[in-house]
């Protein structure tokens, strides 16, 4: 069975607290602050730190058009197959996305015909 602390000595810490001298009192609070600070702060750190390994990582990251394989290899051939990487342009017929325009039609649906049925017109304007 699960025993619970009663209600009374939480209530008593804070008054504890307040009896102690100004100096002991506040080097209490900063160090309790200090800590808070640091249980909140230190994810956030390890976040962004993280972050910015994973970018790091990710720069150097090279994939070998031959077999596919990834690799962190600062060599100028693919580790699996010897393929050399390649620096050059993709080939004739593929182009870089980074630069590619998209055309998009807006088509309205509300008249298009459903499920093979022939369309319907749209009632006259009044």
């Amino acid at each position: 069975m699960r025993r619970t602390l009663p209600l009374w000595p939480w209530l008593l810490l804070p008054l504890l607290v307040l009896l102690l001298p100004a100096g002991a009192r506040s080097l209490l609070i900063d160090v309790l602050g200090g800590i808070t600070l640091a249980l909140l702060l230190l994810p956030l750190l390890g976040g962004g730190l993280a972050f910015l390994a994973w970018r790091l990582l990710s720069r150097r990251l090279r994939t070998c058009s031959a077999c596919g394989l990834s690799s962190l290899g600062g060599g100028s051939a693919c580790p699996a197959c010897g393929t050399p990487y390649s620096t050059e342009a993709p080939p004739e017929g593929l182009s870089d996305a980074r630069n590619a325009t998209i055309n998009v039609e807006a088509v309205d649906v509300s008249n298009a015909p459903r499920n093979g049925s022939p369309g319907t017109t749209p009632p006259p304007p009044r």
